[in-house]
């Protein structure tokens, strides 16, 4: 018994006894106090309902883009072997696409953004219901088919097309058709439709992210309007012009249909090339590598702008609202 009563006042009698949450050498317990509970926390930190719910989005991802990717990759080094990436780069017919398909996403994009910044300044500083006018029709381009919009364009721009009967019956400014379809032209004109809403909505959100207040303190201080945009707008809006013309650049490199319907046989582009090759020349390989080469270039202009503007601004994840 007298051993006994003894435990419970050295438990409580000061001493070099290891503490809950030191040991005797100085160092933090791992089981115990509220710092090693809240590390364990942060380490491992407890699913919450929109984890799960983000579950099934993840899977449909790995299973639609990652395996096929990795599908694409193991056959562009074992269709025959990996001797395809040297037989693109002596192909002539692939090293023309290549030129092709960046000069026509480079004009595409400089169009892109001339177009787009005037359309989305309106947008930005518009009164609701221009605005709300604007954006439906953007969202209704946006909205239709791309097979349908490539299609109409065929239309229009045939040799007997409503341009064309225009010019020659209407104006009379023509004698002859002018020959528009199956040509740059033709191509650029469709893909500035196709991807001009990409540009709007980059320059819309950054736009909108700007305080009026900061143009009408330069038109206080004596700016006129053109000095305003050009010393206040223009600089602050920037990053979205970045981030719009990236997306469609970067978009535009690996379009097939509409090169393809509005295009002639001068101009082949990656995306052709590719078809090219595993329809025409049966070599799924050399497909799959090119394949494989265009996707790494699209990582590398997304890359090298995410170092300048941000991955988020140029995805749209993160964009903040004006206040």
């Amino acid at each position: 018994m007298s051993a006994l009563s003894q435990i419970p006042s050295r438990a409580s009698s000061p001493g070099p006894q290891a503490s809950p949450v030191t040991g005797s050498d100085g160092r933090a317990g791992h089981g115990a106090g509220p710092g090693g509970g809240a590390a364990r926390a942060r380490r491992f930190p407890r699913p919450d309902f929109w984890s799960g719910a983000g579950l099934p989005g993840l899977v449909f991802v790995v299973a639609a883009f990652v395996v096929p990717m990795a599908v694409v990759v193991v056959k562009s080094l074992t269709d025959p072997s990996p001797a395809n990436y040297s037989a693109i780069f002596t192909s002539s017919v692939y090293q023309r696409s290549v030129v092709d398909t960046l000069e026509m996403a480079l004009v595409v994009t400089v169009l892109c953004l001339l177009i787009g910044y005037p359309y989305a300044y309106t947008m930005a500083r518009s009164g609701t219901a221009m605005r709300t006018f604007l954006m439906v029709a953007l969202m209704l381009a946006f909205w239709t088919s791309l097979l349908v919009r490539t299609y109409a364009w065929q239309i229009v721009l045939n040799d007997t097309g409503i341009v064309n009967t225009a010019l020659r019956d209407w104006l009379g400014l023509t004698s002859a058709p002018i020959h528009m379809i199956r040509t740059p032209f033709a191509v650029y004109v469709g893909m500035v439709h196709v991807l001009l809403p990409y540009a709007v909505l980059a320059l819309f959100a950054q736009l909108r992210s700007i305080d009026p207040d900061v143009e009408r303190a330069a038109q206080v201080m004596g700016a006129r309007p053109w000095r305003v945009f050009a010393r206040v707008t223009l600089p602050l809006s920037l990053p979205g012009a970045v981030a719009g013309g990236v997306l469609v650049f970067v978009l535009a490199l690996g379009f097939y249909i509409t090169p393809q319907l509005l295009g002639g046989a001068r101009q082949v582009y990656v995306g052709q090339a590719i078809m090219q090759q595993i329809e025409q020349f049966l070599k799924p390989g050399v497909g799959a590598a090119m394949a494989v080469l265009l996707f790494v270039a699209v990582l590398a202009v997304l890359g090298l702008a995410a170092r300048f503007v941000g991955l988020g601004k140029i995805l749209g994840v993160g964009m903040g609202r004006r206040r």
